[in-house]
This record gives structure tokens, sequence and C-alpha cells, in this order.
């Protein structure tokens, strides 16, 4: 996957939006004001939000899942996008990173982003 595809898989989640917090160079998704993947433009990689045991079990899997680069290593991974990963596992890890941070939102904000979509 490159940013584009990551991109466009990001902002077809329900509640998604994306911005530039950190700076101009580091795309920012988040639900309910709070990120679930974070990307460099010009970075073969993301970081995604994971289960602490999950993350491990990941990093000890594949060499392209690293503990997150700048982030609270215990809940970030830093995932390679060189193409040793296919594109289903990295969605798959999209995913479980947009639905940890979901299902950390309060009820009424879930049910909120339920309903518009």
């Amino acid at each position: 996957m490159n940013i584009e595809e990551i991109r466009d898989y990001c902002l077809q989640k329900p509640g998604v939006t994306e911005s530039f917090p950190f700076g101009e160079d580091t795309l920012v998704f988040k639900v309910g004001d709070k990120i679930f993947l974070l990307t460099g433009l010009n970075s073969p990689s993301f970081n995604a939000k994971c289960d602490p045991e999950k993350a491990v079990e990941l990093r000890e899997q594949y060499s392209e899942v690293q503990p997150g680069y700048h982030m609270n290593k215990k809940h970030w991974n830093t995932i390679h996008t060189d193409g040793s990963l296919t594109n289903k596992q990295l969605r798959d890890m999209i995913d479980h990173s947009y639905e940890l941070v979901f299902a950390s939102l309060p009820k009424k904000l879930q049910a909120e982003i339920t309903d518009t979509n």
C-alpha cells in the first residue's frame, strides 16, 4: 500500500478525519479526536495503535513490524510498507487500530459516529 491507498482506506471508515497537527509532513488520522494512525508523507511506513499482546506477536512474526517510532512502544507499532506484507495484512492492522480507538470512545460519541454513516 502506498500513502494514497492508506489515506483512501482510512477515510472510508466512519467518523475519520485527517489533519497535520505535527507539521506539514506528518499525516494523522483520527476517530472521535483520537489518533489511530499516522504516517510521514514520504515515509514507507505508518504507526498504528495495537493491543499490547498482539503488538508483541506481530513484531515477533514480521520483521516489518517494529515498536512504534516516537510513540508509546507498548501500544503502538511502526509498520513498514515495503511490499513484504500483503495489502490485506496492512488493512487488518489499520482495522485493528481503528477498532481499538473507536472502542475507547464514549458510548455517546460512538453512537453519533455510527448514526451519521
